[in-house]
């Protein structure tokens, strides 16, 4: 299985760091190009691999960690989404209503990615805390998850579980994709989950 973050600002990298950190290979890219990430790709140089963007695309799941208009682009950059995992890791602020026809944000994603396997997650805390080593208070830092694919979205709850956070499956995007956009009940739920 490869990884790919799409985005290294606050979230991509706090994301790329938890992969280093748990000893998983993944590689990151933004618009700006390989050059631009190669701080990052040195300071965690044998498990993050700086990209371009139609690399990036090319892997088993990728992470979209942009700004949410941004993610359109991404989809146009693949190609050929049938039976890749992408996570969404994106939250809506500043997208007005409108742009998302009452739908959850998830839903208007996955419609960007045809044939994809769509998975929320990632996108519950603030980069800072996702940033910090889940593991805490004889714990682990609970992180939500939800996706219409039952394959897909266990492939991401093992990946969750990986990089040290506690998964918890909440349903399909339509059932649960609100309580994870902004404004939604599990949007900066910083919970611990013992055991």
């Amino acid at each position: 299985m490869t990884y790919a973050i799409i985005g290294s600002g606050n979230v991509g990298s706090a994301l790329a760091r938890q992969f280093a950190r748990s000893g998983i290979a993944v590689g990151v890219a933004n618009t700006r190009g390989p050059d631009s990430i190669e701080t990052l790709e040195k300071e965690l140089s044998g498990y993050v691999t700086a990209l371009t963007l139609q690399d990036a695309v090319k892997a088993d799941v990728v992470i979209l960690a942009v700004p949410f208009a941004a993610h359109v682009d991404v989809a146009r950059a693949g190609g050929q989404w049938t039976d890749k995992i992408v996570v969404d890791a994106m939250n809506t602020y500043g997208v007005p209503p409108e742009a998302l026809k009452g739908q959850p944000s998830t839903v208007v994603v996955a419609s960007a990615f045809p044939g994809a396997r769509v998975v929320k997650t990632f996108n519950q805390l603030p980069a800072r805390l996702l940033a910090m080593n889940p593991v805490e208070q004889g714990g682990r830092r609970v992180m939500f998850v939800a996706g219409d694919e039952t394959q897909a979205t266990a492939v991401i709850s093992k990946l969750v579980g990986d990089l040290g956070f506690a998964p918890i499956v909440l349903g399909t995007l339509a059932e649960s994709g609100t309580l994870l956009d902004k404004g939604g009940a599990l949007v900066l739920q910083n919970l611990i989950k013992q055991g």
